[in-house]
C-alpha cells in the first residue's frame, strides 16, 4: 500500500462522523420543512380573505413555478432524464395540485385548527408509502413510536375541535393520501436531482394547467385585495411551496423519508401556535403536554436506524 492510498484511507470513527454530519444536516434542512409547512394553513387562511379557493390555488402555484423557473433557467439546469418525467408528475399531482387543492377546499368550512389532523396522519402515512415504495423497513420501535406520535397529535387536535367531524373532513384525508404519495416519490428523486430540482421541475411541469385555472378562477371567483391577502398568497408561494419543499425533499434525500416524515408530529402543534398567533384562534392548555410527548416520539424516531 503506497503512502498516498494510505493517507486517503479514512479510518471507521471519520466515516461514522461524516455520516452522522450527514445526517445532522439532513435533519435541520428537514426541520426547517417542517417549520416552513407549519405556516401553510394560517397564510392559507389569510389568502381565502382575497382569493376564492381555485384562484388561490392556482396563483399560488403560477407564482411559485416562475420562481422555481427563474432559478433553474439561471442554474442553466438541463432537463430531467426521461426516467425521472413520471416522477415528478407524481410530486407535482400530490404536493404542487392535490395537497393544496383539498386543503384550501376545507379550510372554507374548518378551522386551522381541526385541519391540523391532516399533518397529525401524514408523517405515519408517508413512512408507510416510504416502505412500500422503497423496500426499506424500519424496525418495531420506530413504527411504536410513530403510532404513538400520531395518536398523540389526533388525539390533542380532535380534542381542540371538540371532538367533532366537519364537513371538510373528506377533503382532508384525500389530502393526505395524495400528499404522502407526493413526498414519497419526491424523496426518492431527491436521491437523483438535487432537492430544489425535483420540486423546480414539478412546479414548471404543472405551469400551464397552473394558468388556465388562473385565469378561470379569476373570471369566475370574486377578488377583495387585502394585505392578509396577498401575503398569504406570497407565503403560500414562495415559502411553503418552493423554499419549504426545497428544504425538505433536500432533507428527505440525506435521512430517508420515513425518519423525515416523523419530524412532521410538531407541524400540527406549531400550526396550532401559529393559529393563535396569526388568527386570533384560541390555544388548549394541553398544548405544552402533548408538544412534549410528541417531541419524545420524535427523538426515539431519530434515533433508530
Amino acid at each position: 500500500m503506497t503512502a498516498q492510498n494510505s493517507a486517503t484511507r479514512l479510518s471507521p470513527i471519520a466515516v461514522r462522523g461524516r455520516a452522522g454530519s450527514r445526517g445532522s444536516s439532513g435533519t435541520a434542512l428537514a426541520a426547517l420543512g417542517v417549520v416552513a409547512f407549519s405556516l401553510t394553513f394560517p397564510a392559507t387562511a389569510w389568502g381565502l380573505e382575497s382569493f376564492g379557493p381555485w384562484s388561490l390555488v392556482s396563483l399560488r402555484s403560477v407564482l411559485a413555478a416562475l420562481i422555481a423557473g427563474g432559478c433553474l433557467l439561471a442554474g442553466r439546469v438541463p432537463l430531467p432524464g426521461r426516467e425521472h418525467w413520471a416522477g415528478l408528475a407524481v410530486v407535482a399531482g400530490g404536493v404542487v395540485v392535490g395537497f393544496p387543492l383539498l386543503t384550501t377546499l376545507a379550510l372554507r368550512t374548518s378551522t386551522t385548527s381541526h385541519a391540523a389532523v391532516v399533518v397529525g396522519l401524514l408523517p405515519l402515512t408517508t413512512a408507510a408509502l416510504a416502505a412500500l415504495r422503497t423496500g426499506v423497513r424500519p424496525p418495531r420501535r420506530f413504527w411504536a413510536a410513530a403510532v404513538a406520535g400520531a395518536a398523540v397529535v389526533l388525539g390533542f387536535t380532535l380534542a381542540q375541535s371538540g371532538g367533532a367531524v366537519s364537513a371538510g373532513d373528506g377533503f382532508l384525508f384525500a389530502a393526505l393520501l395524495v400528499c404522502a404519495a407526493g413526498y414519497t416519490e419526491g424523496g426518492r428523486l431527491a436521491r437523483h436531482l438535487p432537492g430544489w430540482q425535483v420540486i423546480g421541475w414539478a412546479l414548471v411541469l404543472c405551469l400551464p394547467l397552473s394558468a388556465a385555472g388562473s385565469a378561470l378562477g379569476l373570471a369566475y371567483e370574486p377578488v377583495h385585495l387585502t394585505g392578509h391577502g396577498l401575503a398569504g398568497l406570497v407565503w403560500a408561494a414562495a415559502g411553503s411551496t418552493f423554499l419549504g419543499l426545497y428544504v425538505w425533499y433536500r432533507g428527505m434525500a440525506e435521512i430517508g423519508p420515513a425518519r423525515a416524515s416523523q419530524l412532521q408530529l410538531a407541524q400540527p402543534l406549531l400550526t396550532l401556535v401559529w393559529s393563535v398567533a396569526l388568527l386570533g384562534e384560541r390555544l388548549s392548555p394541553a398544548a405544552p403536554l402533548a408538544a412534549c410527548a410528541v417531541l419524545v416520539c420524535i427523538a426515539v424516531t431519530q434515533r433508530v436506524k
